[in-house]
């Protein structure tokens, strides 16, 4: 009898948490729409969107490659046996599998697009930092001198890309090239290889900090993460990799590994200037520990000190460099592309990317914050990533390309994929799933 009554109460709050999912995703299907629409009539107006497939930074163009029934063949399986897989097989097997398959997805997407084009010269063009790194011939230099060159229409001004960072995403390639790693083939793959730890990352970050299970539930959504397509290649796949493992180090419970992932924390401000904003996540991080906050911040500031220390007694200013990057960056398209309609088009970017499965699992995390004192990480880092993707996005430097460039945001909003029902999970991993190939096969992504 008790279980009965149970049923009829609690029956209709599942079905209207059901109801709330699908309202969000046709929100979501809605914004993606009015985008599209919009941009297509801005760029027929001529309006400077500077993106032919606004907004995305693309151009149209339906097409297939031998890299398509490879994709196919990788979403389902995830899609047909990850769910309850990663569920029960052994955790080391589910992190090495979950890697695997990531890279496998992420490499059939990039062949849709061929070899050349997919991979081997997408890292090539003229604004990468593929063009500088033969010209860099000493380090010390580099460093010293990389704030003089930022400034666009003067000789020596570094690439697009380049000049739009700090010098820390340039010495990545300048590392491959030297350790006989160099050219565009062995770059695309290190983005490849890298950027598909972050399947490997997020989860070990939630079983460390007591959600194994919401861990094991979040690494087949990690593996079809539609941001996979910019992942192969683009220099944005290492950076995501990079601050997901420096987030998942700084939970350990040695302070020396946690200062371990201070450092690496530390490099990555030295990969973006955006990732001041990552200060949210690791925030997120501490604030789950269970105990030792106070010293776990210390060792993670320690280890972002020491890096800040190098760059600066090297010669190269990071605030000097940001004042500098604010000036490139209007010397460019961002004079032209208007913020009212990126500010809003981004987000529609941010679906494409992140996937469909993210609106309804950010705003599951919203609902449950409100509720808890006490939130677990699949509540916490969502909103913490969503709060710097927020940031960022009304700040006016991130207008158009956010579809790569918030990727170290947005594998930190699939933690709340746990808080959906598990009977929707196969499909919400289709949606995401076909949101990555009808990207890929629709229009030409670029880098």
């Amino acid at each position: 009898m008790c279980s009965i009554v149970m049923a009829v109460v609690i029956a209709p709050r599942v079905r209207a948490r059901l109801s709330a999912d699908v309202v969000v995703l046709g929100l979501e299907g809605a914004l993606v729409g009015l985008a599209i629409v919009v941009g297509a009539l801005r760029n027929h107006r001529g309006v400077g969107l500077h993106a032919d497939a606004a907004p995305l930074f693309a151009t149209w163009g339906p097409h297939v490659g031998w890299g398509t029934p490879a994709a196919v063949l990788v979403a389902a399986v995830v899609i047909g046996w990850g769910v309850p897989w990663a569920r029960r097989a052994p955790w080391s097997a589910v992190l090495a599998v979950g890697w695997v398959a990531a890279v496998c997805w992420t490499l059939s997407l990039s062949m849709v697009d061929g070899w050349s084009a997919g991979l081997a010269e997408r890292l090539t063009a003229q604004a990468e930092y593929l063009t500088e790194v033969p010209r860099v011939t000493d380090v010390g230099a580099l460093l010293a001198g990389f704030a003089d060159r930022i400034l666009d229409f003067q000789p020596g001004s570094w690439s697009t890309h380049t000049a739009g960072h700090p010098p820390g995403a340039l010495l990545l390639f300048v590392l491959l090239d030297r350790v006989g790693l160099g050219g565009g083939t062995a770059a695309g793959l290190a983005c490849v290889l890298i950027g598909a730890t972050v399947a490997v990352s997020v989860p070990v970050t939630l079983r460390a900090l007591g959600s194994p299970d919401a861990a094991r539930t979040a690494v087949p959504f990690l593996v079809l993460l539609p941001g996979a397509v910019w992942i192969g290649a683009s220099a944005d796949g290492i950076f995501a990799a990079v601050v997901a493992a420096g987030v998942a180090l700084l939970v350990s419970r040695r302070l020396a590994v946690a200062a371990a992932g201070g450092l690496l924390l530390g490099l990555a401000l030295y990969l973006s200037y955006g990732f001041v904003l990552v200060g949210l996540l690791a925030l997120a991080a501490v604030a789950s520990r269970a105990a030792r906050r106070g010293a776990v911040l210390l060792a993670a500031f320690g280890g972002v000190s020491v890096v800040v220390a190098v760059f600066t007694l090297a010669g190269f200013a990071w605030w000097e460099g940001y004042q500098l990057v604010v000036q490139r960056y209007y010397q460019g398209w961002a004079a032209e592309r208007p913020y009212a309609y990126w500010v809003w088009a981004n987000i529609a970017a941010l679906v494409l990317s992140a996937g469909p499965v993210a609106g309804p699992a950010l705003c599951r995390a919203l609902a449950a914050l409100r509720l808890r004192r006490l939130p677990p990480p699949t509540v916490l880092f969502p909103v913490a990533a969503a709060l710097a993707i927020a940031v960022a996005d009304l700040s006016g430097m991130s207008k158009a390309e956010v579809e790569r460039i918030w990727l170290p945001f947005a594998v930190w909003l699939l933690p709340a994929v746990a808080l959906l029902p598990p009977h929707t999970r196969r499909w919400w991993l289709m949606g995401q799933a076909l949101t990555a190939l009808a990207v890929n096969h629709l229009l030409w992504t670029v880098s």
